[in-house]
């Protein structure tokens, strides 16, 4: 499949997942399956995981900090703009609404994310300053600040997920990494 926007799996009309996860019900360690690559998540043992793999969590924020760096990057080339590196840290916490002064939701609680990015080279301070600006409108950005529809169905059987499955087993996950 060359093509995944147009692809469809064989007989079914139906498009390929672009991520699968799969695990059992032992434990929270995930095999996680996204185009040619292999990933693992699990959990921290203080809340009954192994430790083995980033977090849920950590993914969410992988994610974010990935795209930002990118899309800052991607700017500043094109600008050719004296940009070195980029540093993006982040950190998901959960806040009481009535805390958060921007914030439109004033009861319960409310998800955080905290970015910090460190920008180096020769950048006037204009520059540095619609970096940052261009670091709120990466995409991943743009859709956790989105109105998000997740649809959930259960898989049929002969589904992609189970087809997932045997590209799962057939590829050994590698410790260690």
């Amino acid at each position: 499949m060359s093509d995944s926007t147009t692809a469809t799996i064989e007989g079914t009309g139906t498009k390929p997942a672009d991520v699968v996860v799969r695990g059992n019900a032992s434990g929270f360690l995930q095999e996680i399956v996204s185009g040619a690559h292999q990933l693992r998540a699990d959990e921290p043992v203080d809340v009954g995981g192994g430790d083995a793999a980033p977090g849920p969590y950590d993914y969410v924020l992988v994610g974010l900090g990935a795209c930002t760096s990118m899309t800052v990057g991607l700017y500043a080339r094109t600008k050719k703009w004296p940009l070195e590196n980029i540093s993006v840290s982040l950190r998901h916490s959960r806040i009481h609404a009535k805390d958060c002064a921007e914030c439109e939701t004033k009861d319960g609680m409310l998800d955080r994310i905290d970015v910090e990015i460190g920008l180096s080279g020769a950048l006037t301070p204009e520059q540095r300053a619609k970096l940052m600006e261009i670091a709120g409108k990466c995409p991943v950005h743009r859709t956790l600040k989105s109105e998000i529809n997740i649809r959930l169905r259960s898989a049929p059987t002969g589904s992609l997920s189970e087809g997932a499955q045997t590209k799962i087993q057939s590829k050994p996950t590698q410790t260690g990494k």
